[in-house]
């Protein structure tokens, strides 16, 4: 059993690191859709520290077109504040798939009208100077709603 974290073209690595650690600690897999922001290469991640790196569960991808057309047929939903419903409102099951855009700019405006119906968000204060959550806890709130409705498979 998996929930799939997808980060589609992150820029700041301590946010991928935040949730390639989460994911290493509950089983669920990481995909980081090119371009990417910073380098995973093996030297990079030494001197980052990230000595779970080797236990994360991961997959690139070289665009989202790419990712699309390997997992399209997959139940996919879609982390965005301009997401309908909320992501409490979902049944997850295994092996969803929940993409989250770049901390900058979200997922593409296209992406998103093409996928309204799969479109969730966090519910967040209509305090304009508030654009969204951090990328990493966000995925964060909505991988841990996951595993809770599934039972927190095969964790203690």
């Amino acid at each position: 059993m998996a929930i799939h974290i997808v980060f589609v073209e992150p820029e700041i690595p301590p946010n991928t690191g935040n949730i390639a650690r989460t994911c290493a600690a509950t089983g669920s897999v990481l995909h980081l859709v090119e371009p990417l922001g910073f380098s995973i290469d093996d030297k990079s991640v030494k001197r980052a520290g990230l000595d779970y790196w080797p236990f994360v569960k991961l997959e690139v991808h070289k665009s989202l077109e790419a990712f699309m057309a390997k997992y399209g047929d997959r139940q996919i939903y879609l982390a965005t504040t301009k997401g309908g419903r909320r992501y409490t409102d979902v049944a997850f099951q295994d092996e969803d798939m929940i993409l989250f855009g770049r901390e900058t700019a979200g997922l593409p405006k296209d992406f998103i009208a093409e996928h309204q119906e799969k479109a969730i968000r966090i519910p967040m204060s209509g305090d304009t100077r508030l654009r969204s959550l951090n990328l990493s806890n966000s995925a964060n709130i909505i991988l841990f709603e996951a595993l809770r409705q599934l039972g927190f498979p095969e964790l203690d």
